[in-house]
């Protein structure tokens, strides 16, 4: 039931027309009801799973708050942390483990040991709603949130549907209170839940689909062999793909969210105008990036003892960072890569504590200055792309090799044309919201703008959307 098809609007309106038409509790019922039989349209096996995880962490969240003055609840934490992430590690990294041990024998001229033949296939989602877990747990046992006393109001919390399969991961502190107190029918958030729901599906659709086709016929071969263009063209393609993909499925999430009147976060604020990668980490995936930091880089030790363990920990930070994203050695490569700029970075540029670094440049700095290092960590970011999208650690060093090759054929340009049809108009929209620091780019207009808006979002979602058959990217991690 994918965001972007029939499927998922069939299944979301009745949902909506239902669930305001119920009391409170009686909505959490339903919602949680629904969302359960959502996540079992992939598979109902995974549903039993994602509920055996609920269940044990709202015991133990239980067990921890009850034993303020007891050593016990320390093992209860450790005993939930071990839990979640064994799940996660098994399905999630069982066969990638294997293979590689397979290989390192295979290196060494062992060719005789029997390993498993099982291959385990990943539940939709695993990653979100286990961090999603694992922060409840943390601060429940921190003491920054009282554990839920309803299994339903913390079903819901793990397994509210718009966010439930790709994120944006919520917050215990954030998400939970919403689902705790009564909401009420907002219409002017109502519709902007629908012109949030249009954004993505254009983001998607349009953006992301048919920047596709190009990454994939860059990867996959049938523009030639890698050289310095087909590079080029495969991870700037590939670059609008994931950012239209995710900030498209966020967008959608949010939508749906509000006409159902909870409030996700923003995931994204317009990462390719960043000026550093330390800049980019806070417009990228905002949930994850923050998860990182407050779950895992801080308990590390953060940047409080000195820049070589600073360094040390954004390295191990962004190294777990990437093999979160996939059971691959590419995606270790990919984190490794942005920890050691990360820390290089943080040597030559450190970052002032200013309000709004994060996201406005320092007005110091000129047009053109800010202009450059634009550039420049937008193409340090598709870089590393290479590495994110490979398959495998020779494919992606025949890219970077084949960048020394600057044969140019007259398709080339044709696809270049193609790539900036479809990538040009986001980044004006990002040129425009990054200027207003708004949410998404008609917020706060009248009903008739916005109702004209989502009239031509129909239009061009009807002419211009690529193909269909690309699934959201994050999907897979």
């Amino acid at each position: 039931m994918l965001f972007d098809s029939p499927a998922y609007f069939v299944f979301l309106i009745p949902v909506v027309l239902v669930y305001w038409r119920l009391s409170h509790r009686t909505q959490n019922v339903f919602l949680l009801l629904a969302s359960y039989f959502f996540y079992a349209w992939w598979d109902w096996r995974f549903l039993v799973l994602m509920i055996g995880s609920t269940t044990m962490d709202f015991l133990i969240a239980q067990r921890i708050e009850s034993s303020q003055a007891n050593p016990n609840r320390k093992k209860w934490l450790i005993f939930s942390l071990v839990l979640n992430f064994s799940i996660l590690g098994v399905f999630k990294y069982f066969n990638f483990f294997v293979d590689s041990f397979s290989g390192a024998l295979a290196t060494l001229g062992i060719h005789h040991i029997p390993l498993p033949l099982i291959r385990i296939i990943l539940p939709p989602g695993i990653s979100f709603y286990t961090f999603q877990e694992v922060a409840y747990i943390v601060d429940v046992y921190k003491g920054r949130l009282h554990a839920a006393k309803s299994f339903v109001d913390y079903g819901l919390f793990v397994s509210l549907f718009p966010h439930l399969i790709a994120g944006p991961i919520q917050r215990p502190a954030h998400l939970l209170p919403q689902v705790q107190t009564n909401r009420s029918l907002d219409t002017d958030r109502f519709f902007d839940g629908i012109m949030l729901i249009f954004s993505g599906l254009l983001r998607k659709c349009v953006v992301a689909d048919n920047c596709a086709l190009l990454a994939n016929a860059a990867f996959g071969g049938q523009l030639g062999a890698p050289n310095f263009w087909v590079v080029l063209i495969g991870v700037y393609a590939f670059a609008w793909q994931v950012y239209g993909d995710f900030s498209g499925y966020s967008d959608i999430a949010r939508g749906s969210a509000q006409l159902l009147g909870f409030h996700f976060m923003v995931n994204f604020r317009q990462p390719f105008l960043a000026r550093r990668l330390q800049d980019f980490w806070r417009r990228w995936h905002i949930s994850l990036s923050t998860w990182l930091r407050d779950y895992l880089y801080i308990p590390l030790g953060g940047s409080a003892h000195g820049e070589s363990k600073t360094s040390r920990n954004l390295l191990t930070t962004m190294t777990l960072a990437g093999l979160w994203h996939g059971a691959n050695w590419t995606f270790v490569v990919f984190g490794a890569m942005h920890g050691v700029v990360l820390g290089v970075e943080r040597f030559l540029f450190p970052l002032k504590s200013r309000p709004g670094d994060a996201v406005h440049p320092p007005p110091s700095d000129g047009f053109y200055s800010v202009w450059a290092q634009r550039i420049l960590t937008f193409n340090l970011f598709c870089l590393t792309l290479i590495f994110f999208r490979a398959t495998s650690l020779s494919a992606a060093l025949r890219f970077l090799v084949g960048l020394s090759n600057f044969t140019w054929r007259s398709e080339y340009a044709s696809a270049f044309f193609m790539l900036c049809i479809f990538s040009m108009p986001l980044f004006f929209v990002d040129l425009m919201l990054e200027s207003g620091n708004q949410e998404y780019l008609f917020a706060n207009r009248t009903y008739a703008v916005r109702t004209a808006v989502a009239v031509a979002a129909l239009v061009v979602l009807t002419f211009f959307s690529g193909n269909g058959l690309n699934a959201f990217v994050y999907f897979q991690f």
